[in-house]
């Protein structure tokens, strides 16, 4: 591991989500994130601005630029558009945006590393926007993707999209895991089973849980409910190898990982990607 920086300040008139001065890890909100009216306005304003801020991350993923640079990047314009990021100090993660590299399956932690053709990287942003979290991540080549990594990423992204057509009024929060399964299976992948997707609004983690492999979760999907699907395809072994951060996980084999993840609004005829710009 290399040597991680210390975190970057918010403006003091920037609204902060509790855990922002105490680094508490929050317990996770058993209430589904269900909005009124006013407060879709906010969560919407919220989702755009972290597709934003994601697309502009992605601008910068070339070889030779660290994942410290990215971090300074998002933190910088996330801050500029009057938002805190919700990774600062959450658990005391402590920097702005996860970049998670290669075997990295989620919630790496920005350093000083130089980014290295070939590489894929998957950038997870979240802002807290007047009350309100917006959650999205994307997972991008840098260079020239070898044709196993190229696999992998747009496998991902299909099996992320197959669980989106899913989702309306009703529909067992279960499905999604069934859809990005399948997937999995047709190109001869492995699902994470031990990251999850989640309820997000007013709170950065809430019910329900989004597994994203065959499963029997009990939860429908509701009018005006947000949450988001996020899932995680690994080339070969999907047990977790923690690092002494506490924060990073890996393939315990080595083998490449890439994730991808939209917030996702359930409306009376279906759904709406909210992380979209």
């Amino acid at each position: 591991m290399l040597p991680v920086t210390p975190m970057r300040p918010v403006p003091p008139e920037i609204k902060r989500p509790p855990y922002a001065d105490s680094g508490k890890l929050p317990s996770v909100d058993r209430r589904p994130q269900v909005h009124t009216p006013e407060g879709l306005v906010k969560m919407r304003a919220a989702c755009k601005l972290a597709a934003e801020v994601l697309n502009y991350a992605g601008t910068l993923v070339r070889p030779g630029v660290t994942t410290e640079e990215i971090d300074r990047a998002v933190h910088d314009m996330t801050v500029a558009r009057g938002a805190y990021p919700s990774p600062l100090n959450y658990g005391k993660f402590p920097k702005s945006v996860c970049t998670s590299v290669n075997e990295v399956m989620c919630h790496g932690i920005p350093d000083g590393r130089p980014l290295q053709e070939g590489d894929i990287i998957n950038i997870d942003v979240t802002v807290y926007l007047n009350g309100y979290h917006g959650d999205t991540s994307r997972t991008f080549y840098v260079g020239k993707p070898s044709a196993n990594a190229q696999r992998l990423v747009e496998a991902t992204e299909e099996a992320l999209q197959a669980a989106i057509k899913l989702c309306g009024p009703g529909v067992p929060v279960s499905a999604i895991g069934a859809a990005c399964a399948d997937v999995a299976a047709k190109h001869k992948l492995t699902v994470v089973r031990d990251f999850i997707g989640h309820g997000v609004g007013t709170v950065f983690h809430a019910a329900p849980e989004v597994l994203h492999h065959r499963n029997t979760q009990p939860d429908k999907m509701q009018v005006n409910q947000t949450f988001t699907i996020e899932p995680i395809f690994v080339e070969g072994s999907n047990k977790v190898k923690m690092w002494k951060d506490d924060w990073t996980a890996t393939t315990i084999d080595g083998g490449l990982a890439a994730q991808c993840e939209h917030t996702i609004l359930i409306t009376p005829n279906g759904h709406e990607i909210l992380t979209v710009a």
